[in-house]
């Protein structure tokens, strides 16, 4: 008799950046308030993907509400913070740090990788697709591997054999030694290129080992995802992925830019459920889908400005599916400030999936002791 061996949770990230517009992505459409409210913008509640009688998905959303109806999205309804931030900048850093009242200098997942592999084993544990590291993934001495485009991602590979690599890192380090010191600053620059060298000379490999029939839909966010399913799929013992989706700034023309976002998001994270799962590596992966803010209750003729209380996707097999949270009053007396308040915080839904997904203590990653969810 064989057991089958207990797989690795993994959790794919994925950041709406400019942040969206909660009340046309889960639409309120039985609400008059709503429609009172967004003249201009409204979607009519014939044309809304209905989830129950009150509430409904933006019609753009049909590949993710097929992954709704079979149970494998959790909406996470009202999520934010005490006193919100409206800049994008600043109120992005409290999401990546967890910190609202001081600016942080560690990222939550940078902490979730140092938990993950504390002796610092894997240089894939943790890996970013798209240009810089995010906030998030932050954390001194722990290696995070950051590609842009997985078929051209190198570091020195023009440079073959490892001795001459060396020599150049070696080069390298010596050419900023004057300027940073030596010591442990010296240290640390050297095992991080030597971490990246190494990470490179993985990733490199992912692209040959990686066969699928699912044809990704041409966008950005899709051909991210693809490049986060071939690394998964290659065994590396990554664990903690990140990317992100641009756009979603949408002060003016939303009526046309918003349903096209909305489209390409939900249309790559189907592809990339589809694709996990003709491999039979769905089963352990948990996608988490956030943004900055939500946007103005009231919209400004074309489009809407800066608000707060926002809405939070978790997606997968690990998911319990449904509603969770509650959905924001949009009375005027209700508003703050114009604004949507809060349901849950934040740090409470990091805290659920690194507690009950991970496996780990949320107290060090989030900051301290949140509301948790039952999404998986």
């Amino acid at each position: 008799m064989t057991t089958e061996m207990k797989k690795d949770p993994i959790l794919v990230v994925i950041q709406l950046s400019g942040g969206n517009d909660y009340v046309n992505t889960v639409v309120p459409y039985s609400n008059s308030a709503y429609y009172d409210n967004r003249s201009n913008l409204s979607i009519a509640p014939e044309d809304v993907l209905p989830i129950d009688a009150e509430f409904g998905l933006n019609p753009a959303l049909a590949p993710l509400k097929r992954l709704y109806d079979e149970g494998k999205v959790a909406i996470i309804n009202g999520i934010g913070y005490p006193n919100p931030n409206r800049s994008h900048f600043r109120s992005m850093d409290i999401w990546h740090t967890c910190e609202p009242e001081k600016i942080g200098d560690e990222g939550w997942l940078g902490r979730v990788i140092r938990d993950l592999d504390p002796n610092h084993e894997n240089v894939l544990k943790g890996v970013n697709f798209g240009r810089g590291l995010p906030r998030a993934m932050s954390l001194t001495n722990v290696p995070v591997a950051s590609v842009a485009m997985l078929e051209a991602y190198g570091i020195l590979t023009g440079i073959q054999g490892e001795p001459d690599r060396g020599e150049a890192l070696e080069l390298f380090a010596k050419m900023y030694g004057p300027m940073i010191g030596t010591g442990p600053v010296m240290e640390y620059i050297g095992q991080t290129g030597l971490d990246a060298l190494k990470g490179a000379d993985y990733l490199k490999t992912a692209p040959s080992r990686y066969q699928s029939s699912v044809e990704y839909a041409n966008s950005a966010i899709g051909e991210n995802l693809q490049g986060i399913a071939k690394v998964l799929l290659s065994g590396f013992g990554s664990q903690v992925f990140y990317t992100m989706h641009g756009g979603y700034d949408t002060h003016a023309n939303q009526g046309p830019f918003h349903p096209k976002l909305l489209g390409d998001l939900s249309q790559a994270i189907s592809d990339f459920y589809d694709d996990l799962r003709e491999h039979d590596a769905s089963d352990n992966v948990l996608m988490f889908v956030f943004t900055e803010f939500g946007r103005r209750v009231k919209d400004n003729g074309s489009g809407t400005d800066h608000g707060a209380g926002g809405v939070a996707f978790a997606v997968g097999d690990p998911v319990k599916g449904g509603m969770y949270s509650e959905y924001p009053s949009l009375l005027p007396g209700d508003l703050v400030e114009g604004d949507l308040e809060f349901s849950i915080d934040f740090r409470g839904v990091y805290g659920t999936i690194v507690e009950k997904w991970l496996g780990l203590d949320a107290v060090p990653v989030v900051g301290g002791n949140f509301e948790q969810l039952e999404f998986v």
